[in-house]
């Protein structure tokens, strides 16, 4: 009986979470637009690309990115991820993804350095400085757009957050278009755990890396 209660509890916490998670989603989704109808562009934090197919959570943020574009409610996006944890550079991956599904590659810039999610914002806003865009969002899931959400406050970074919303979400095109993958490994890989120590990595985690770079 005890462990049917714990089993429910949790079940009933998670929806209720999720349930506040997409509704302050909407909510801060619509307050970016209502503050610029338009953004410059958005930067979309990658993911590891594992052969032969994207994963959900590639799909998911991949897909969200076609659909601002699509809306007209960014004109360029920038895909942000170096090989991190598989011998593929996320950006370049989730790039061929959003030109298969229609996006002009004049349109789709790569950002491939950042390691973290902090550095998918960071160096992602930089670029898009470096491109001349004036308005940069940032696009993702609603738990990293809540931790990206205070990074950028803390940095004084000037950004937008159109987080994923999951009703509209679900309503969208769920293809997998084939991609030639293979021509983007990059050789002599190595993973992020096997170069940096844990402690390293989760201080690059919280912006650290960022933090001794700019010192």
């Amino acid at each position: 009986m005890y462990k049917q209660f714990i089993v429910v509890f949790f079940i009933f916490y998670f929806t209720f979470s999720c349930s506040l998670l997409s509704r302050s989603s909407k909510k801060i989704f619509d307050a970016s637009i209502n503050e610029h109808p338009t953004y410059d562009c958005v930067i979309i934090p990658g993911i590891p690309f594992n052969e032969p197919a994207w994963d959900k959570v590639m799909l998911m943020r991949v897909t969200w990115a076609v659909y601002l574009y699509q809306k007209g409610i960014v004109k360029n996006i920038i895909m942000s991820g170096a090989a991190v944890y598989t011998p593929f550079k996320e950006s370049v991956i989730m790039r061929e993804y959003a030109l298969a599904l229609g996006i002009p590659a004049e349109n789709v810039f790569i950002e491939d350095k950042a390691e973290h999610s902090t550095e998918n914002l960071w160096y992602g806003y930089q670029l898009a400085k470096s491109l001349g865009f004036n308005t940069i969002a940032l696009a993702s899931d609603p738990f990293q757009t809540k931790m990206l959400r205070k990074f950028a406050r803390k940095q004084q970074l000037e950004v937008g957050y159109l987080p994923v919303i999951f009703e509209i979400l679900k309503t969208l095109p769920h293809e997998t278009p084939i991609i030639n993958y293979e021509q983007h490994r990059v050789k002599e890989f190595v993973a992020l755990p096997k170069r940096e120590s844990f402690f390293k990595r989760f201080r690059g985690t919280l912006g650290k890396h960022i933090k001794e770079e700019k010192e």
